[in-house]
């Protein structure tokens, strides 16, 4: 798969034709679509009429034929069943609210990880109507099963201690909130744990979909969350706790943006001769920063080590930051199988054009030389990055990576070839994205006149050679932390990595 590094942002758009399979995460969005994000401000109307939420909805429906996995996991006839119950509800809803939760709810049908509402590629005010809300849980935490575990308190207490069990949210039970909430995740096919990770609160963006999905589905009261939980002890207490606002919120992120002169976050690591390199993000390509010899110099350190540990568990994708990581494991080239890229269009109907926002404008013609691959696609030719050049001077020692829902695009791939290759020994949770192939490469921002709402349309589809499992990438050693694990501050995915490194 192609890497789009930093010096090379100003023409990632055109390269992007040329090389295969690169997945954009919600925040490489921002850096994707450019001017497009902030083109227009206007205000959000309040009340649109019936004529132009019915145009939206055709926007809609024209749109998406466009899309290449439409019918990877749904027929027609459901398509069609479901848009018109999305025209049904989307005229009648009374709020922006109601109609984002409809349009949001509808996309998450498609079963595509990067179909969504994006609340990055938004109108500044649609931002404000509907995410800059004083709706935050003043606690950060994951899903251990369907059970609401408290990793960092928030609220300025103390009581929320780390490893506690959130029972029930103003009265609502935890795993009846989880229920609600995964109906609006995005995903790949049958990749339920990644619609499960989207609903956990982490920390780690600026927008969390959980955040947006529970502030409008299940706000608090007068500003206050009625909380029922059960501390490590086993005590089971009650309580009321203030919301916290967006701001307070970001001010605890764990990876912030940065001007991008400076690493996102990436920390190295040495203890007893092991490195534990922690990757957030591979999101590169919008920045100055020189990633590649600083991931170079400290490769090289390694001659002498016991190996190396790549923490990806928390990085959905971007860039193709891996392969650099391959490129000095093998001491020759690497070949992988690749995937058929297939669009349904030749050029795109010109009177789409004006709702089909997007950064380079040969997306609407990407399938004017492509081959007739029957059945409404059109075939642009296998994955072109299906080898990966040595590069340096091998790496003589095991390698271990740390995966989990969350690796959903690049670092899904990355996981896939780990183990097409025997290079790299996966530990943790089995990946998002999906062994059936995604969709990518390049988008469209489709913005909807009538309510002001935009979502993401990936163009093209990759698609495998043979057939493959429903589900992302298994590792090879299956991990799962307890609450207990969370409760006692232990990593035991990262401590099995360890021992298997230190066991020759």
């Amino acid at each position: 798969m192609c890497a789009i590094g930093q010096s090379e942002a100003s023409d990632g758009a055109r390269r992007s034709m040329k090389c295969a399979m690169i997945y954009l995460t919600r925040r490489q969005m921002i850096a994707a679509s450019g001017a497009a994000l902030i083109a227009s401000h206007a205000a959000v109307r309040a009340a649109p009429g019936a004529g132009e939420l019915a145009d939206d909805i055709d926007i809609v429906r024209r749109s998406l034929a466009l899309h290449p996995g439409l019918l990877r996991y749904q027929t027609q006839s459901q398509v069609d069943a479901r848009l018109g119950r999305l025209a049904r509800d989307y005229g009648a809803a009374r709020s922006l609210d109601e109609r984002f939760l409809l349009l949001s709810a509808f996309t998450a049908t498609v079963r595509c990880g990067h179909t969504q509402c994006n609340p990055y590629n938004q109108k500044k005010a649609v931002v404000a109507q509907l995410f800059e809300r004083p709706t935050r849980v003043p606690f950060e935490f994951d899903w251990i099963g369907r059970r609401m575990v408290v990793l960092a308190d928030r609220s300025g207490t103390g009581r929320l201690v780390r490893g506690s069990e959130i029972l029930s949210i103003d009265g609502v039970p935890a795993s009846r909130m989880l229920d609600r909430l995964v109906a609006y995740a995005r995903a790949d096919g049958a990749n339920d744990a990644k619609r499960v990770k989207q609903m956990a609160m982490l920390g780690t963006d600026r927008w969390e979909t959980f955040d947006i999905f529970q502030g409008l589905m299940l706000p608090p009261t007068n500003g206050v969350f009625r909380l029922r939980y059960r501390t490590p002890t086993g005590a089971v207490r009650s309580g009321e706790f203030a919301a916290l606002t967006e701001q307070q919120r970001r001010a605890t992120r764990h990876t912030l943006e940065t001007d991008g002169t400076t690493e996102p976050f990436w920390t190295w690591e040495m203890q007893e001769g092991i490195a534990l390199l922690t990757m957030p993000s591979w999101v590169m390509y919008n920045s100055k920063w020189a990633w590649e010899p600083w991931l170079d110099e400290r490769l090289d350190s390694l001659a002498g080590a016991r190996g190396l540990i790549v923490d990806l568990r928390d990085n959905e994708g971007g860039n193709e930051v891996g392969n650099r990581i391959f490129a000095r494991l093998a001491g020759r080239d690497l070949d992988f199988a690749g995937y058929r890229q297939l669009v349904r269009y030749r050029r795109t109907p010109k009177e789409l054009d004006a709702f089909l926002d997007t950064w380079d404008d040969s997306f609407r013609t990407i399938g004017e030389n492509a081959r007739d691959a029957g059945n409404g696609f059109f075939e642009l030719g296998k994955e072109q990055s299906d080898t990966i050049q040595a590069v340096g001077k091998p790496l003589p020692i095991k390698v271990a990576a740390l995966v989990g829902p969350a690796c959903s695009s690049a670092t899904f791939s990355f996981a896939r070839r780990a183990q097409e290759s025997g290079l790299v020994k996966l530990f943790g949770e089995p990946t998002g994205g999906n062994l059936r192939g995604i969709n990518g490469n390049g988008y469209f921002f489709v913005r909807l006149p009538g309510s002001g709402l935009e979502y993401d349309l990936p163009i093209v589809g990759n698609f495998p050679t043979t057939p493959q499992p429903d589900r992302g990438v298994l590792p090879d050693v299956a991990v799962r932390p307890t609450v207990a694990d969370i409760a006692a501050g232990r990593d035991p995915v990262l401590a099995a990595a360890r021992r298997w490194i230190g066991s020759s």
